[in-house]
């Protein structure tokens, strides 16, 4: 349920900055806007709002697929606000490494939920380790999809090339690891004990 209402959120905030380029440019991480005038707000709204159409739908599809898993299991723990805490706190740590190498750089922006979705979807990763994730129609098991992500992620940032922040990407999916296993440090185990059993489930569900 809140993971329906957090992508209805999002949905309708990055619509009205689609149609309103004020609130769009008072939404997005625009360095200076903190540096300068304060607007600390900018280290959160930045992820509700989207470059365009194709921007909003492939973070809000991943988070549709992959949060309602993980909002159950922060209801069985901690409770399902505590989800909330952890998407919108996502938000605002995967974006710090980024505003803090370009807090000078007048002319970088940045937007989008990706870092808080690839914190999810780390998470679920965490839980469920062999379990199919499509990737451009092709079902790659969960945690090989993990690794070329991490490397990929990795290496397209350190060549700095696209309008694509690799760095929030990476930076959400340590996050998302690192505050399940605080939430719930048996988390670990279960995902070590999981990562030496391979048990990939049918992806055709025979």
């Amino acid at each position: 349920m809140l993971t329906l209402i957090l992508i209805a959120v999002t949905a309708l905030v990055s619509w009205q900055a689609f149609e309103k380029k004020r609130i769009f440019e008072r939404l997005v991480l625009w360095p200076p806007g903190v540096e300068r005038f304060h607007q600390y707000d900018r280290l959160l709204t930045h992820g509700f709002v989207h470059a365009d159409w194709t921007h909003l739908l492939f973070n809000m599809i991943t988070l549709y697929f992959f949060g309602g898993v993980i909002e159950q299991v922060f209801a069985q723990t901690i409770g399902q606000a505590g989800f909330v805490l952890f998407y919108l706190s996502a938000i605002v740590v995967a974006i710090l490494p980024s505003y803090l190498r370009h807090r000078r750089d007048n002319g970088y922006v940045s937007l989008g939920a990706s870092g808080a979705v690839s914190a999810v979807l780390f998470a679920y990763v965490l839980i469920n380790p062999w379990n199919w994730i499509i990737v451009f129609v092709i079902p790659v098991p969960a945690i090989a999809y993990a690794v070329a992500y991490v490397v990929y992620s990795f290496w397209m940032d350190k060549r700095g090339r696209g309008n694509i922040n690799h760095n929030a990407h990476l930076s959400g999916a340590i996050y998302g690891v690192l505050f399940m296993l605080l939430m719930e440090p048996r988390i670990g185990l279960i995902f070590l004990q999981r990562l030496a059993s391979p048990s990939l489930p049918s992806f055709f569900g025979g």
